[in-house]
C-alpha cells in the first residue's frame, strides 16, 4: 500500500531502528516507547486488519508471537513476563492500518493496561 506507515519502513523509504529482519518479518523499535523495551513486529506484506486476515496468512501472522518471543528472551525478560497487544480498528486503539504486534517488558504491567 502506498500510504501505508509500516510498509515503508519495510521498503526501507523511512528509517526505523530495526532490530529484527527475516524474509517475512521486521521488528523495529517504537518511537512512543510505553516500557523500557516497545517493539513493533510487522508482516512485511500488507495485511491492514486482524479482519482482514485470510486463511492463506495463517503462517505468516503466527510469525508474530514467535519473533516476540525470540526477542524477549534475547533481551533478558521472557522468564520474568511481557506484554504483547494486537490492536484492531479505530475503538480497539488500532492507529497505523498495518497489521503489528507490540511486544513490551522491563516492567511490571497491570490489568487493565497502564
Amino acid at each position: 500500500m502506498q500510504d501505508c506507515l509500516f510498509c515503508k519502513i519495510a521498503q526501507r523509504e523511512i528509517p526505523a531502528d530495526i532490530v529484527y529482519e527475516d524474509d517475512q518479518v521486521l521488528a523495529f523499535n517504537d518511537i512512543n516507547p510505553q516500557a523500557p523495551t516497545h517493539i513493533l513486529i510487522i508482516p512485511k506484506s500488507h495485511i491492514a486488519t486482524l479482519n482482514d486476515i485470510e486463511e492463506r496468512d495463517q503462517a505468516l501472522v503466527g510469525r508474530l508471537p514467535y519473533v516476540a518471543a525470540r526477542l524477549a528472551e534475547e533481551r533478558g525478560f521472557a522468564a520474568d513476563g511481557y506484554r504483547v497487544v494486537m490492536n484492531c480498528n479505530d475503538q480497539g486503539g488500532q492507529t497505523v492500518y498495518h497489521i503489528h504486534m507490540h511486544l513490551m517488558g522491563g516492567r511490571r504491567f497491570t490489568w487493565p493496561a497502564g
